[in-house]
């Protein structure tokens, strides 16, 4: 079965780092577009970025452009997420998404890992 797993996610101070990282299994993570998504409680889970299956494109909501990139690894199986210069707003849960699954026909959520940028 398909399996999403997020880490390093953390408590940082702001302007601080951290990269995050999400482990996948299940499927062929090569041939598909991957995102990662955030949530703040009470609040709708929004876009971050996201990837093409090769790497050669990615996406970024405008909060984030110039802070954090995405990338990727198909060779280990991972998507990564390096956020720079954090803001106490870019306080939320990390989630990491596939695209809709050829075969399953939907798509799927990791578990989420908490960021908390704070002084």
């Amino acid at each position: 079965q398909v399996q999403l797993v997020e880490s390093g996610g953390g408590l940082v101070q702001p302007g601080g780092s951290l990269r995050l990282s999400c482990a996948a299994s299940g499927f062929t993570f090569s041939s598909y577009f991957m995102s990662w998504y955030r949530q703040v409680s009470g609040k709708e889970r929004e876009l971050v970025a996201g990837i093409t299956s090769t790497g050669a494109g990615t996406t970024y909501a405008d909060s984030v452009k110039g802070r954090f990139s995405i990338s990727r690894d198909n060779a280990k199986n991972t998507v990564y997420l390096q956020m720079n210069s954090l803001k106490p707003e870019d306080t939320a849960v990390y989630y990491c998404k596939t695209a809709t699954i050829a075969g399953w026909g939907k798509f799927y959520w990791g578990q989420g890992t908490q960021v908390t940028v704070s002084s």
